[in-house]
């Protein structure tokens, strides 16, 4: 679980492709049998688990209950995310808060000072845009630390850069994040 935009999507991604896991829709979960697809043998995928459940009320939640019990049972896996833990989930069903209370949880926090400034140096590049060592510390040391704020950022750097017809420097990305709090 994590904020937005900080890598669940791609985990899950890397876990399907390592595991030949099985990505389920809360459509396709709510039309499935979860005995048929515990005995698939193949561990399941539900993205935004917290959201769907909101969506799909409680018979979506009887049915995960029921996948729960049926991969538990034959030794399968399930892998939800979501922006909240499932502690946090209002979740009408008591049977269902109590095995997800008990299942391993991971939380994706805010990325450290080598990641974020990895992550813009990448955003530059796929603009195809050379920033120099010192803009990137720079913006890593006064930005919110989140993946999605990283990209909007280069997007509006990037925005400014071009209708100036200028590089990326200290004093363009100054201006942008000076432009944010106003």
């Amino acid at each position: 679980w994590g904020p937005p935009a900080c890598g669940k999507t791609h985990l899950a991604r890397l876990f399907e492709a390592i595991s030949g896991a099985r990505l389920m829709t809360s459509c396709g979960l709510a039309a499935a049998d979860p005995v048929e697809l515990a005995a698939a043998g193949a561990p399941l995928i539900l993205e935004d688990a917290e959201r769907a459940l909101g969506v799909g009320g409680e018979d979506l939640e009887e049915t995960l209950f029921h996948l729960y019990n049926a991969l538990s049972d034959s030794g399968g896996g399930l892998l939800l995310t979501a922006e909240n833990p499932p502690a946090r989930w209002d979740l009408k069903l008591a049977d269902l808060r109590s095995r997800l209370a008990v299942a391993p949880v991971a939380e994706i926090g805010p990325p450290g000072d080598a990641m974020i400034e990895a992550v813009l140096v990448k955003l530059f590049g796929d603009r195809q845009l050379k920033v120099e060592p010192d803009v990137i510390r720079y913006l890593a040391a006064r930005m919110e630390r989140s993946f999605a704020e990283a990209a909007r950022l280069v997007g509006a750097i990037d925005g400014m850069a071009l209708s100036r017809r200028r590089n990326v420097t200290v004093p363009l990305v100054r201006e942008v994040l000076d432009n944010k709090t106003e």
